[in-house]
């Protein structure tokens, strides 16, 4: 089976330099010197569909644009890219959600992808009028897709549960197709959720032998739900000609890290509730030293974002080397993301992706779009 990759749209803005933000840590002011403007992120959309990415993940929170109404526009500016919209369960009735999920397969052709973002910080939560505790939240969540994927089958749904109650509900039109649903977690609660519901489990750049441990867990819940998942893996990547080079560019990047940024980052993120931070945490502990936490996989990034926080860095055969490493634990799904976000994506997409492909491990999903050619005026 082809591997699947999909990009990344910062709608927090974008730079040369590493942009920070998420669970619940503000976006950081320096480096965000392209606006996440519609226009700059249809300039990447359309990069990332010529290329071959499947789909792109657009995050959700106080930091960041809303993912709904920036892909909807979005997804004007491009004709086949895919939309993972990050969404939090908690902010919306799950019948509007289910029927917003069908309005934009009508209106795009069939490209949403949903990503569940149950929500790990309770501080962030209640900013939007949320005051459920962590485990409240997942079984919410639970309850939550329960109504959605009734709805979407085309079912008339009566729930009274713990935290949602709906009577009579239904879709007049129910999507097609139905979106894939992705969902991440490592807390015993989130793992009940995707092994009932997801689609995708993802989650995010654990070196392999953690990796394992996870999709084993997953594995093993789905079974016992009768169901059977797909995994995915959320890094940034640095992929450059040579190794040499992939290195300096994480040097450079490095080296732009404010340290008194890093120790106000650091501190917010250690206060954090969800698991999946604590361990992305555990991989640095805040260091600069010892980042490369396995071969090519770097914990740099993790100093100044919350959530995702490894990158891949190294040679092109390199980086296809670590991914053919994730693929034999089971991983089919790629979710990358690089800065800036335009040229990381030409990077990885003209440098790694022809070589998974002559591997047999990958092929573009469609036929590229043909390169205009340049207009030379005939000389007088």
């Amino acid at each position: 089976m082809s591997l699947t990759f999909h990009w990344f749209l910062p709608t927090n803005g974008d730079s040369r330099h590493v942009v920070g933000g998420g669970h619940g840590t503000p976006a950081t002011p320096s480096g965000r010197d392209r606006p996440p403007t519609v226009a700059y992120l249809s300039q990447i959309a359309r990069a990332a569909e010529d290329l071959g990415f499947v789909g792109a993940l657009t995050p959700t929170g106080a930091w960041c644009e809303d993912a709904w109404l920036t892909t909807a526009m979005v997804s004007q500016h491009s004709e086949r890219l895919k939309f993972l919209v990050a969404f939090r369960p908690g902010f919306v009735s799950p019948t509007l959600a289910a029927q917003m999920a069908a309005t934009f397969q009508r209106q795009s052709g069939g490209r949403l992808l949903l990503n569940v973002v149950t929500g790990g910080e309770s501080h962030e939560q209640r900013a939007y009028g949320d005051f459920l505790d962590k485990d409240a939240r997942y079984r919410r969540t639970g309850e939550f897709l329960h109504i959605v994927r009734a709805l979407w089958e085309g079912g008339t749904v009566d729930l009274a549960g713990e935290h949602l109650r709906v009577e009579e509900a239904r879709l007049a039109r129910v999507p097609d197709p139905v979106p894939q649903v992705y969902f991440g977690g490592s807390s015993p609660v989130a793992g009940e959720v995707a092994a009932r519901y997801a689609d995708v489990y993802l989650t995010w750049g654990e070196p392999p032998a953690q990796v394992a441990e996870k999709i084993a867990w997953i594995r093993e819940l789905a079974a016992e739900e009768g169901r059977t998942v797909r995994f995915g893996i959320r890094l940034h990547v640095i992929t450059r000609d040579t190794s040499a080079q992939a290195w300096a560019e994480a040097d450079r990047l490095l080296a732009g890290f404010d340290p008194q940024t890093v120790r106000s980052v650091q501190a917010g993120l250690a206060r954090s509730e969800s698991e999946g931070q604590r361990r992305m945490l555990a991989l640095h502990g805040g260091s600069r030293d010892g980042l490369e936490i396995h071969p090519n996989l770097w914990a740099g990034i993790g100093l100044v974002r919350g959530g995702a926080g490894t990158a891949l860095v190294g040679s092109h055969e390199e980086v296809a080397e670590r991914i053919r490493e994730y693929h034999t634990l089971g991983i089919e799904e790629f979710v990358l993301s690089g800065y800036p976000h335009l040229e990381e994506a030409y990077w990885f997409g003209e440098g790694v992706l022809p070589r998974l492909a002559a591997q047999g491990l990958w092929r573009h999903p469609h036929t590229p779009r043909p390169q205009q050619a340049a207009q030379v005026p005939f000389a007088s």
